[in-house]
């Protein structure tokens, strides 16, 4: 029954889905954090439904546009907030202390604004180039990989707010490693099943090309601000969506 409580808690912190009235705090969410790339099972899913039913009545790029708008939707934006708060707080802030100001601040700056333009952009035109079924896949694909990429920072990284005045709502602060193999086991399996099901094994370049994203924004992080906030997470998740999409893409037109 408790994790029955958690996913629920999961659901209900990281996307809209109403689940009722349940007893919630901090530390149940930081426990929930294990069921995140499970959320992103249930998000990408619904994309992939609306993507491959509306490709029988609607042109393609329409289709696309409005599959994003039902993950949007589905999330509230939630994590293309926190990558447009981190473009800005991490383009115009040189201390510790100025960057994690910016980011708090509600208002979008011209990095936040450029930043998310130009990583939409790049979700669109690499699932253009993609065919309905390789596009289903690799958004489900992304979803589940990108949210347990940021469960690996929570892992690695500390929390670095001094105090919970954010504009974000709670971030999880810390998992125990059996929490991360749970967390991954549903990260990964989306990309294993489709890998071998389909015998496309030159998708598994996701991974290395994934850790590759999240290397740089650790890097990053630690360097600057010495750990994570929500809006980071929101950051590395999102890059690491849009670089599925991107491998999914090169692939398809390379190989086929």
């Amino acid at each position: 029954m408790e994790q029955w409580y958690l996913l629920r808690t999961a659901i209900m912190f990281y996307t809209r889905i109403p689940v009722g009235n349940i007893p919630h705090g901090l530390d149940r969410l930081s426990r929930a954090t294990r069921y995140l790339p499970l959320i992103g099972w249930l998000v990408g899913v619904t994309m992939a439904l609306v993507l491959y039913t509306l490709n029988l009545i609607a042109p393609w790029p329409v289709t696309i546009i409005l599959s994003l708008v039902t993950g949007i939707w589905m999330t509230g934006a939630f994590h293309e907030d926190g990558f447009a708060d981190m473009c800005d707080g991490f383009g115009g802030g040189w201390t510790q202390e100025k960057i994690l100001l910016i980011m708090k601040d509600s208002r979008i700056g011209t990095y936040g604004m450029l930043g998310l333009l130009l990583l939409m952009l790049m979700k669109f035109y690499c699932l253009f180039a993609l065919s309905p079924s390789s596009a289903a896949i690799a958004i489900v694909v992304a979803h589940a990989l990108s949210r347990f990429t940021a469960v690996t920072i929570i892992y690695t990284h500390p929390y670095v707010r001094e105090n919970e005045d954010s504009k974000a709502k709670p971030v999880s602060k810390g998992i125990k490693g059996w929490e991360l193999f749970v967390a991954g086991c549903f990260g990964l399996l989306p990309l294993l099943l489709a890998t071998v099901l389909l015998h496309h094994y030159l998708w598994l370049l996701c991974l290395p090309a994934v850790w590759l994203a999240r290397t740089y924004m650790a890097r990053l992080m630690r360097k600057w601000i010495g750990g994570y906030t929500g809006d980071c997470l929101g950051a590395v998740q999102q890059l690491s969506e849009t670089v599925v999409y991107l491998c999914f893409c090169l692939v398809e037109w390379k190989y086929t």
